[in-house]
Formats: C-alpha cells, structure tokens, sequence
C-alpha cells in the first residue's frame, strides 16, 4: 500500500515511522484522556477524563482550555445536528450539554446501573453506537441508539468496547475490543444501522499495545490509539500496519482529525495519576500534522 509523509515528518521505511515529536497542547495529567471530537462549528476540540467527570474544551487559536464538571463520568460524546454534545454517561444515561447545561435524553438502561458508557460514535443517519464496559457479571455490549430514541443490543459478550470507524464507501464499520486485543470489521447497513458478518481484521502483537480509540482517514486508512503501546498504528483497510507514530508516553488512547482542513491529528492520552510508571507527559493531550487529511464525525440526531 502507498505511504505518505509530509516534508516536515520525514517516513522512516526501515522502521515504519513517522519520524515527528508531537506537540503538547493541553497537560492536564488525565487519568483516563478520551474521545477526542473536533467541533467545526465551534473550530474547537473537545476531549473527557473519563473517571474525574471533566469535559474539556481546547481553542486552537488562543491556546486556551475550559474545564467543565459534568456530575458524572462521561464515557463518549457525539456532536447533535442541533450543535450541542451528546454525553453518553453512567448508569446508561444519555444528556445533551452545551456550556454546563444539560437536558435528558435517555434516563438509564435496564441491567446498566453501575456500569457505564466507554465509546460512542454516530453514522450517516445520526444514529450512535455505543458500548458499555463488561462487568463482574456480565461481559459488555456494544448498543444502537436510533434517532426516535430506541436503544438496541447489537453485539453481545465484548469485554471493553472501543474505537469505532465506517469506511469511505459506508459500507463496513470498524470495531476494537481493546480486552480481546483486537479490530473486527463488520458489513454495515446505511438503511437500516445493522451491522452483519463479523470477521477478525487484526490482533495486533502485544508490544504494539491494545487497540484502543480509532477514526478513518479520507483515503480509507484506519489510525488505531494503543494503549499500553506508545504509539497510532495507521493500518490498511486490510488491517495491515503500514505506519506507526511513536509517542512519549504509554497509554495512547485516541484520536480525531481536526482545524480547518481537517490536518491536524490530535491525540488524548492517560495514566497521568502515574508519570513514573506511564510517562512525564501521561494524560496530556497532543497535536501533530503529518500532511495526511481526516473525514468529519457524523452527528447524531435524537427525537
């Protein structure tokens, strides 16, 4: 498969590696740095700490950061057509929030108390998937939540539900399960939001890390976060490992394509309640731009 650098990051053939030092943009030591999402109407990204309950705004032009307390872990977020977010919480609740206010949209999900939300992501007909953890009890589900608010079970027995893309053609949806250590691929309806025929894309070696939060660039090439991994792994549509980006700190947790042209790659990480053991820069969020261009998230849409 091609491969592509910007003049400014060189491509290291030998190695597989991008050769760049990613820029930190935010160091606010997160225990668990998530779900980065880039807001286009806004020209502002968004990000969690997952266990502090803190939602994060960053503006790339003043260099400035908003925190704002939520009440309640906040394990994904999606963009609404309407501008707000949509915060996918504890318990199964589901809120809209915009600058601290926020309005129910899903009260709770039966058997959820306790558990919460960890990856979300919305497809072309504004409906969300997203995953809930596995649990002393039983393991996690990967759930649907469609525009007039139903919410559907649509993969059973995963163990940390993760990292979600389409391709370009909307044809296939990628899938991590970061407890498993890997990245399926199912066939994807538009029309209906099922998603069939399951197969293993990749299980990545252990030094890789587990994949972990993920997003599909415009020419169809999948970025994976490894956790555990110091390190994006861009891989084919094939799930070949054609690329990697090393980091300064272990657990790499997610990614988006954001700024204007949709070039700038930031980049959420954790561990930062343990520099020592994950890294000085543990829980900051990074920024890089390797000449390669990102696809805007979908929003959802709810009744």
């Amino acid at each position: 498969m091609p491969t592509r650098g910007h003049p400014q990051y060189p491509w290291d053939a030998a190695k597989m590696h991008f050769k760049c030092d990613p820029e930190v943009v935010a160091n606010f030591s997160c225990h668990t740095g998530e779900n980065p999402l880039w807001h286009p109407d806004e020209r502002c990204l968004y990000w969690v700490d997952i266990p502090a309950a803190k939602l994060f705004r960053f503006h790339p032009e003043t260099g400035e950061t908003a925190v704002f307390h939520t009440g309640s872990i906040v394990g994904g977020i999606t963009i609404h057509e309407n501008g707000r977010l949509l915060l996918f919480m504890a318990d199964g609740v589901v809120k809209l929030w915009q600058d601290g206010s926020m309005d129910v949209v899903v009260g709770g999900l039966p058997g959820e108390e306790g558990n919460r939300f960890n990856d979300v992501i919305a497809d072309p007909e504004g409906r969300v998937f997203c995953g809930v953890m596995s649990t002393n009890t039983r393991k996690g589900r990967l759930y649907r939540l469609d525009p007039d608010g139903s919410v559907s079970v649509v993969i059973e027995d995963t163990t940390i539900p993760n990292g979600m893309g389409f391709s370009p053609d909307l044809k296939q949806m990628y899938f991590s399960d970061s407890g498993e250590g890997t990245i399926s691929v199912f066939d994807y309806d538009r029309d209906s939001g099922a998603l069939r025929n399951r197969r293993l894309l990749a299980k990545p070696p252990s030094p890789q890390g587990l994949p972990d939060g993920m997003t599909v660039d415009a020419e169809g090439f999948i970025w994976s976060a490894r956790w555990d991994g110091s390190r994006l792994v861009r891989m084919s549509p094939e799930g070949q490992a054609v690329q990697h980006v090393p980091f300064p700190t272990k657990k790499i947790s997610s990614l988006t394509f954001g700024g204007d042209s949709l070039t700038d790659i930031y980049v959420t990480t954790a561990g930062g309640e343990d520099p020592a053991a994950n890294g000085e820069l543990a829980g900051a969020l990074f920024r890089l731009n390797l000449g390669v261009k990102g696809r805007p998230e979908f929003r959802s849409r709810t009744a």
